[in-house]
């Protein structure tokens, strides 16, 4: 035995016989990847196969923004039905800190917002839909689930789980939070959908399969779906802040039009057979607005305390002041965007 194992031997004994026990090793806290990994959701996505711009299911398939290899917006929608891309089942996300609470925002990115009917109806290359959860810091290694509010096109819906302390504020609540244990993992997972086309989304069952669909779960391991009715493909997670990750890449131009906002074109047969097709018109959650409220545009993911406190009724204490936020950076230039950029409709 070393001298400190000796010394350390003779402290433990020395404190058990004084009746004092000796105080159990720090325990480490989880990393935000697995907070991120512990509380991603479920999530239903409906298909339709229908149509030349389905690609038989494959344009409501979840995938990486650089799913066919690049980081160029300007060529998504394109290079979709090519043999070489990859619908491996990937989400990105982002984690905020506050004394009090963690806020975990939830990218979905699909290349096609698409339609297959002439009637009215636009549909944009890219489109990035997605949810931000407020986890309460309670001792516990992961929190506890208080909020969670969705993105569907350009309106935010809100929901609390059972049993949640946060009620209405200055928007009424949606709905509730459903739960639902996963057979990738020993946990209860919230619950999400999207619509097939152009994929906004809420909790489930606001939307839901209807036919033909993919159910997603966590994971570390990102799947292929077998095809549109598969119900069972996990999907892997990837940090939003990462080296050369996409905070990194807000200025690069191929990817982005404007801060927050995808590059998209018209190329391609995006448009054909349909009312229109938009340009530059998906948005990353920096760029996430519900212009009907509040909270500034992209402030969702940027400053979710803000926008916890605007959309409900905390008791106690919801710390404002960040001790992790890396969009923080970039706040003056955020705001700036949010002024004198034209709304985007995704």
């Amino acid at each position: 035995m070393s001298v400190k194992g000796r010394i350390a031997a003779v402290l433990g004994a020395v404190l058990g016989f004084a009746g004092v026990v000796a105080p159990a090793p720090a325990h480490a806290a989880v990393s935000r990847a697995q907070l991120a990994l512990r509380w991603a959701p479920i999530h239903y996505q409906d298909v339709d196969a229908t149509g030349s711009h389905a690609l038989g299911g494959k344009s409501d398939y979840l995938t990486a923004v650089d799913y066919d290899g690049d980081l160029n917006g300007r060529n998504n929608w394109d290079r979709a039905p090519a043999g070489d891309v990859s619908f491996a089942a990937n989400v990105y996300y982002s984690v905020v800190e506050t004394g009090s609470h963690w806020f975990i925002t939830y990218f979905f990115f699909h290349p096609r917002d698409w339609v297959d009917h002439p009637f009215f109806e636009t549909e944009h290359e890219n489109d990035g839909e997605g949810l931000t959860l407020a986890v309460e810091k309670d001792g516990t290694d992961y929190g506890k689930l208080r909020s969670m509010v969705t993105v569907a096109h350009t309106d935010f819906y809100s929901y609390t789980p059972a049993g949640s302390t946060w009620t209405n504020g200055k928007e009424s609540i949606d709905g509730t939070v459903q739960l639902q244990s996963s057979p990738h993992d020993s946990f209860q997972h919230p619950v999400t959908a999207q619509q097939p086309q152009g994929h906004g989304l809420k909790a489930y069952p606001q939307y839901t399969i209807n036919g033909d669909g993919i159910i997603y779960y966590p994971s570390t391991t990102a799947e292929t779906p077998a095809s549109g009715n598969d119900r069972d493909v996990q999907y892997a997670l990837i940090d939003i802040f990462a080296d050369g990750g996409l905070w990194a890449q807000r200025n690069n131009p191929s990817l982005f039009a404007s801060l927050g906002t995808f590059a998209g074109d018209a190329s391609g047969d995006c448009g054909k057979g349909t009312y229109s097709c938009g340009t530059n018109s998906a948005n990353a959650p920096w760029g996430w607005d519900d212009g009907n409220d509040v909270p500034g545009r992209g402030e969702i993911a940027t400053d979710p305390a803000k926008l916890s406190v605007e959309y409900f009724t905390v008791p106690g204490t919801l710390a404002r002041s960040y001790s992790y936020n890396p969009y923080s950076s970039a706040a003056a230039a955020l705001k700036e965007a949010d002024r004198v950029a034209p709304r985007v409709v995704d």
